[in-house]
């Protein structure tokens, strides 16, 4: 079955409450943002969460210094990369499993995705101007039968009433939500537990892990 990771998470409570609904992963939004967290959030949300949730900090086009000591300083498991990061750039964090966010537009994006090797892919709606966090769905046709390394991470307008859909059809290894969770802007736990339970329906490939 799918890894479900929820984004844009900013409280301990936020934290508890997706790791109760049964998600295998938190992301920490640590670039431009409605959903960015400060160092000090960031921590608290670390320290709240269980042992064996992944916590994903996300990055945008920051320097590689800047992102490592952020990473450092909270504890962050796995980067997540949602910008215009080269290849090269992806290459640069030593230990730390690399996410790389490829927004969908047309069949282009198969190219770019697979310039960036063994890195693990994220497949992100297209928008004009958001480096992701859109609550958009694009095409998922166009994402069908991708010669990958591993299969991707799906993202982009999921939500509880489509996410069976979704994985049955792309077999992602994971799928990432935010918006389609939330509730007045917060994240809502009965939104949460659905979207876990229709996710894990559906078996992917094996094999598949959160990294490079």
């Amino acid at each position: 079955m799918p890894r479900v990771k929820i984004c844009g998470v900013r409280t301990p409570q936020e934290a508890l409450l997706a790791a109760e609904a049964g998600a295998d992963a938190v992301g920490l939004v640590f670039a431009p943002s409605p959903r960015r967290v400060t160092l000090d959030q960031a921590r608290a949300v670390a320290a709240a969460l269980p042992p064996l949730v992944v916590l994903v900090g996300v990055f945008v086009d920051q320097p590689p210094e800047e992102v490592l000591h952020i990473a450092r300083a909270v504890g962050v498991h796995v980067l997540q990369f949602s910008g215009g990061e080269s290849p090269e750039y992806c290459r640069r964090f030593g230990r730390y499993p690399v996410i790389k966010a490829v927004r969908v537009r047309d069949a282009g994006f198969r190219q770019d995705a697979l310039a960036y090797g063994n890195c693990t892919i994220l497949l992100d709606t297209w928008v004009p101007g958001l480096a992701g966090g859109s609550g958009r769905r694009f095409d998922w046709d166009l994402a069908a039968d991708l010669a990958l390394p591993a299969p991707p991470i799906l993202a982009g307008g999921l939500t509880p009433a489509n996410v069976a859909l979704a994985v049955a059809k792309i077999r992602p290894q994971a799928v990432d939500v935010s918006s389609g969770v939330e509730t007045d802007g917060r994240k809502d736990p009965v939104k949460m537990r659905a979207f876990v339970t229709n996710a894990k329906r559906c078996p992917v490939s094996s094999g598949a892990g959160w990294h490079c």
